[in-house]
């Protein structure tokens, strides 16, 4: 059975950082595709951030330049770090593993089978 946690939200001033920590346990994490996606309140979820198997690293128009995604095989967690944080950025953040998903289709969230259940960000101006 595969587990997805996420850690590190919390309340943090514009211009602040965060990093975010995604642990994922059950299978093998090297074969799993990892993505962040957010949700603000009133919005739809949306996609965020990737690493992919081969680390190879995706984002969305938002976190470019501000956000770096990473992971440690060794300890099976991938890390969102998010800097030049903005009250726009205030969601809930979400992280979705895969170890069956096609590349091309990251920014698909019906492609991930493994959610967590989300972390707490909030940027206050």
């Amino acid at each position: 059975q595969v587990h997805v946690v996420e850690s590190g939200g919390g309340l943090v001033l514009a211009g602040g950082s965060l990093r975010l920590s995604c642990t994922v346990s059950g299978g093998t994490f090297s074969r799993y595709v990892v993505s962040w996606f957010r949700q603000a309140p009133g919005k739809a979820r949306e996609f965020v951030s990737c690493i992919n198997r081969g680390r190879s690293v995706y984002y969305s128009d938002s976190a470019k330049q501000r956000f770096t995604i990473s992971r440690d095989n060794g300890k099976n967690v991938v890390f969102l770090q998010m800097n030049s944080l903005e009250p726009e950025d205030t969601a809930v953040y979400y992280c979705a593993a895969s170890s069956t998903i096609i590349v091309s289709q990251y920014m698909n969230q019906l492609q991930y089978g493994h959610w967590g259940q989300g972390t707490q960000v909030t940027v206050s101006s």
